[in-house]
């Protein structure tokens, strides 16, 4: 009976812990459980054209800033008030998760979500996060989510340092801890270790036939110490070329209204752009 009762409170400690690592408010969880139902309905002709439908359901929704650095800890944020160019993305892509799902709740969607936002899949504070989207594509390649088709498309090697976080320590609260820092820290020096490929912006138009909907575009840029400024998602539109759809800081979740070169064409500082496959598992 003793071993019971500290099984018992071992389990409730974990609950404990579990739902302190999990910001969600009443809303948003009956959001994503709307969205759920929502997307069951959807029929698409492959696994990209599919994220893409999904995609397309959160047109309209408002472009807010800096969702996930919020709260004195680094916690599991979900919210489909208001998205960024990553959350966007990332939810995108964990609704797309659960079709695999023979029943999908709210509990599938947050593994789904936390397996795409944090290195190997698992929240273990801020530095578990994947900070730099290159990083996000080459971990999330590693579980099977995606295929990195870049350099397949064309894409050169680029040589980059990546260090924007821990060079502007100030511009991230989190980083006043000193553990996160180090976190950080070591997380750009494993990441330089990797090679980054390009896809030049000046040889997207011609390759463009080879990018498929529903794969991730990251706009690549020469901001010092950064890998990628911006993220959406392919879309083939009626003149046959490829749009971005994406959350726009323009003010909202749309579709760009000119092909995707053309509009890389007017953002400052970028080169090309990587192009990341999803992949069902």
């Amino acid at each position: 009976m003793k071993r019971f009762f500290i099984l018992f409170h071992l389990a409730i400690l974990c609950f404990a812990a579990k739902a302190q690592q999990i910001n969600c408010s009443p809303e948003n969880k009956e959001a994503v459980l709307a969205k759920i139902k929502e997307i069951g309905s959807l029929n698409a002709p492959s696994y990209g054209a599919y994220l893409v439908a999904i995609g397309k359901t959160f047109i309209g929704t408002p472009y807010v800033a800096k969702t996930l650095e919020i709260g004195p800890q680094e916690q599991l944020i979900i919210t489909l008030e208001g998205l960024d160019c990553t959350t966007f993305v990332e939810n995108v892509l964990a609704f797309g998760l659960l079709k695999k799902e023979a029943h999908p709740d709210f509990e599938s969607f947050l593994k789904a979500l936390e397996t795409i936002r944090y290195r190997d899949g698992k929240l273990d504070g801020y530095g578990s996060r994947l900070h730099y989207f290159s990083e996000w594509i080459s971990d999330n390649e590693e579980k099977g989510l995606l295929q990195n088709c870049t350099k397949d498309l064309g894409g050169i090697k680029v040589a980059r340092e990546l260090n924007f976080m821990s060079q502007h320590r100030d511009l991230y609260p989190f980083l006043a801890d000193e553990a996160n820092f180090k976190a950080i820290v070591a997380a750009e020096e494993n990441l330089n270790r990797q090679n980054i490929f390009v896809l030049p912006r000046e040889a997207i138009e011609k390759n463009e036939k080879l990018i498929e909907p529903g794969d991730i575009i990251a706009l690549a840029t020469t901001i010092q110490g950064l890998d990628v400024t911006h993220t959406g998602f392919a879309v083939r539109m009626a003149d046959n070329r490829i749009h971005l759809l994406h959350a726009s800081t323009s003010g909202q979740v749309e579709i760009s209204d000119v092909p995707l070169a053309a509009y890389l064409k007017k953002i400052r500082n970028n080169t090309g752009i990587m192009v990341a496959r999803p992949q069902m598992k």
